[in-house]
C-alpha cells in the first residue's frame, strides 16, 4: 500500500508542476518548497534544540497558537519550527513571531521526510487538528521523536474507518498522544484501539479569548463609524455579497457597513464597489479623506479583519453559502456580537452549537437577511441578548491550552 500511495503522490507532483505555469497559487505552492532545505540547513545548526509545529493552513496556524506561545516559554532554548502545506497559510504568516523559522513542509516522500527530519532533528513535534501525512509519521515513529495531535477532529468518513484504511490507521500509531475536540471524535479513536488520547477542547476559543487583552484600536475605523450603528460583513464571497449588496442599497443613513472579502483581488474589488450605489470607499483611497461622510468602506486589505469587528454591532461572516461552509465566527463572537450567516454550517460544531443557542442566525434568502438584519438593528435587546451567547459561549469553552500544556508537562 506504501508503494500505491508513493507512486501516486510521485504522479500528483508532476501534476501539480504542470499546473503551476497556469496557476498563480499553485506556482506559490511549488516555488516555495525548492528552497524549503537549503533555509533549514542554513537556519538550524546540528547542535540546535528545536520544536516543530504543522499548520495544513492559515486557520490551524491560528489555532496552534495558543500552545505554540506556551511551548515557547516553556522551553525558551528551542527553535521553534512551524511548517505551512497551503500557499494561503504560509504567505499570510511566513513572518510570524512565534517561531524561529518558517517555511512549507516538503511534499511527504520518503526522502523528503528523511530530509526534512534530519535537518530539523525536533525533539517534539505536533500537528495542528489534521493533515497526516504517512512518510512523515512513519520516519517520525521509526525515530522515537514524541508526536503530538492538537485539536484534532475525526470524522466517520475519513478514510481510517473505512475498510480500505488500514494504511492510514497504521500511520496513526506515530502519535505519542492525542488532543481531540469532542466526545466522538474520542469515541472513533477508542475503536481503532487507541486509548492515549484525552478531550481537551478547540485551542481556537484560548486564541480568541486573548484578542480580548490586546489593543484593538483603528482610528480609522472609529472615524468611518462615527457613533453609528455598524454592521461588519467578514471573509464574503460573492453569492454572499449579492444578497449584502441588495440589502445595503435599499439601507437608509442610519446604519453603516464595512466589507471585508475574502478575495481582494483588485478587479473583483472594483466590481463590488462599483455594484454598491451608497458612498463608498476603499481602504486603499482612504487617506485625506473624510470617513465620516462613507456609507460603505471596503477592506482591501488582509490582517485587520478581527480588530474591525471590535467595532461591529452586527456581524455577517461570509461562505456560508458555499462548500464547506462559514469561516471563522468565533472572533466576532468573542467581542459579544450578534452574527449572520448563510445556511452551510454544520461541518463547524461551533456555528451549530451557535445556531442552536440563538446567537447566530442562519438564512437562506434575500427576506431572512433583510428580516434578520432589520430585527438586530430596530430591537436592541435581542442584538444584545445574541451578542451575549455569542460572548458566553466563547468564555465557557476556553481553557484547551492549558488542559494540553499540563499533559505534557
Amino acid at each position: 500500500m506504501f508503494f500505491l500511495y508513493n507512486l501516486l503522490l510521485y504522479l500528483a507532483s508532476l501534476l501539480v508542476k504542470l499546473a503551476a505555469y497556469f496557476s498563480p497559487k499553485i506556482k506559490l505552492f511549488v516555488d516555495g518548497r525548492k528552497t524549503v532545505f537549503a533555509t533549514l540547513e542554513s537556519r538550524i545548526k546540528p547542535e540546535d534544540k528545536t520544536i516543530w509545529f504543522h499548520a495544513a493552513s492559515l486557520g490551524e496556524f491560528e489555532q496552534g497558537l495558543p500552545v505554540m506561545e506556551q511551548i515557547k516559554l516553556q522551553y525558551p532554548e528551542h527553535k521553534i519550527v512551524v511548517t505551512f502545506f497551503s500557499p494561503s497559510g504560509y504567505e499570510v504568516r511566513k513572518n510570524n513571531t512565534v517561531a524561529d523559522v518558517t517555511v512549507y513542509l516538503p511534499i511527504d516522500t520518503v526522502s523528503n521526510a528523511k530530509t526534512f527530519l534530519h535537518l530539523v532533528h525536533p525533539e517534539l513535534v505536533f500537528f495542528i487538528k489534521y493533515e497526516y501525512w504517512p512518510n512523515y509519521l512513519k520516519e517520525l515513529k521509526l525515530a522515537g521523536i514524541k508526536t503530538y495531535l492538537i485539536s484534532g477532529i475525526f470524522r466517520e468518513k475519513q478514510a481510517f474507518f473505512k475498510w480500505y484504511g488500514g494504511f492510514y490507521r497504521k500511520a496513526l500509531q506515530a502519535f505519542t498522544y492525542f488532543f481531540v475536540q469532542n466526545e466522538s471524535s474520542k469515541t472513533l479513536l477508542l475503536q481503532l484501539g487507541y486509548t492515549n488520547v484525552q478531550i481537551s477542547g478547540d485551542t481556537r476559543f484560548d486564541r480568541v479569548v486573548a484578542i480580548l487583552e490586546r489593543d484593538n484600536t483603528l482610528d480609522f475605523i472609529a472615524q468611518f463609524k462615527d457613533n453609528i450603528p455598524t454592521i461588519v460583513i467578514g471573509s464574503s464571497w460573492p453569492k454572499d455579497e449579492t444578497l449584502l449588496v441588495d440589502y445595503i442599497n435599499q439601507s437608509d443613513a442610519g446604519v453603516k457597513f464595512i466589507i471585508a472579502p475574502h478575495n481582494i483581488k483588485a478587479e473583483q474589488i472594483q466590481e463590488l464597489k462599483n455594484s454598491i450605489v451608497k458612498n463608498t470607499v476603499l481602504f486603499s483611497e482612504k487617506e485625506g479623506k473624510n470617513l465620516a461622510d462613507y456609507q460603505v468602506l471596503i477592506v482591501d486589505t488582509i490582517g485587520i479583519l478581527t480588530k474591525i469587528y471590535s467595532y461591529a454591532d452586527i456581524a455577517y461572516v461570509g461562505g456560508g453559502f458555499g462548500h464547506p461552509g462559514v469561516h471563522n465566527l468565533l472572533e466576532p463572537a468573542t467581542f459579544g456580537i450578534p452574527i449572520v450567516l448563510g445556511p452551510h454550517y454544520s461541518h463547524f460544531a461551533e456555528a451549530t452549537a451557535l445556531v442552536n443557542l440563538g446567537g447566530c442566525i442562519s438564512i437562506n434568502t434575500q427576506n431572512e437577511l433583510n428580516d434578520a438584519f432589520n430585527q438586530l438593528l430596530i430591537n436592541e435587546d435581542i442584538r444584545h441578548e445574541k451578542g451575549h451567547i455569542c460572548s458566553i459561549f466563547v468564555q465557557m469553552n476556553k481553557g484547551a491550552t492549558e488542559r494540553i500544556l499540563n499533559q505534557l508537562l
